[in-house]
């Protein structure tokens, strides 16, 4: 049996339908989990270099509205956009429990999608932890942007590059497969809650080269160079010393080239350019 999309129908179905079913644990496997709160710490302290107190934020595959309710907490209005129903449920209760009905809303919503956004423009546009690798041409989301972004605009996307060293030293216990799969042209087979689709990786200059000439490269990091990936629950308790180690040295490197086109994900911030 083919388990490969046919169609970029097919394709946004499968991935509403996997993040849907995995919604009901998203968000508890964010707890306790030292090395995540990390990385998330990371991309906030990121955007907060660059955005600014009256910015109006747009944010594309939100997910179950973790990152868009602390934004919103954080006095910036919000909006929110994903096509999985069950994440967007999650969403949805935030925004009560919260009380964040002024500042936070939500659409169904691909981010291939962004000319039927409502509510625009914005002033900056976020896409965390790997939601854009799940199309296989970044093109498809920013022909859109001239439409959603105002000019002088500010985006800051969280992507999985090619090249993740925790994944590469899998080399050594000879996992080939594993350790090479993100370097595989055409993308490579994602199996979430029992839903296979196809999954991308790009480079920050694929990613600027997707934005064109009207953007300007402002900030870029990496996620997770030298500290495990997110999948890797246990490693700071387990290893305490270790893990304090290679959170200084993934501080002190990941801002600067090369490592920062590496690890289990990069930071990218970009501005547009067509006020100046």
């Amino acid at each position: 049996m083919n388990t490969t999309p046919t169609s970029p129908r097919d394709h946004f179905d499968r991935v509403a339908a996997a993040f849907s079913r995995k919604a009901a644990e998203y968000d508890a496997f964010g707890d306790d989990h030292l090395n995540l709160a990390r990385l998330r710490r990371k991309v906030y302290d990121h955007v907060r270099r660059f955005a600014r107190p009256a910015d109006r934020i747009l944010e594309l595959n939100a997910g179950t509205g973790l990152d868009a309710a602390f934004f919103a907490r954080q006095g910036y209005n919000v909006h929110a956009i994903d096509i999985a129903p069950g994440m967007l449920d999650h969403l949805a209760a935030k925004i009560e429990q919260q009380h964040l009905r002024d500042r936070l809303t939500y659409q169904a919503l691909s981010f291939t999608e962004l000319d039927q956004v409502a509510g625009g423009p914005f002033n900056y546009l976020f896409s965390n932890f790997g939601g854009l690798n799940c199309i296989p041409d970044l093109s498809l989301v920013t022909q859109h942007l001239p439409k959603v972004l105002a000019p002088g605009g500010k985006l800051t996307w969280v992507i999985m590059p090619p090249l993740c060293p925790w994944e590469m030293a899998l080399l050594l216990k000879g996992k080939y497969h594993l350790a090479t799969r993100r370097l595989r042209r055409g993308g490579v087979l994602a199996h979430v809650a029992g839903v296979r689709f196809m999954t991308y990786y790009f480079t920050p200059r694929q990613v600027m080269n997707a934005l064109g000439p009207d953007f300007r490269l402002l900030g870029l990091e990496g996620l997770a160079v030298f500290t495990p990936p997110a999948d890797r629950v246990d490693f700071p308790r387990r290893f305490p010393r270790l893990y304090r180690a290679l959170v200084k040295i993934d501080d002190a490197l990941a801002s600067h080239a090369p490592f920062n086109h590496w690890g289990d994900f990069f930071i990218l911030t970009a501005q547009d350019t067509r006020h100046e």
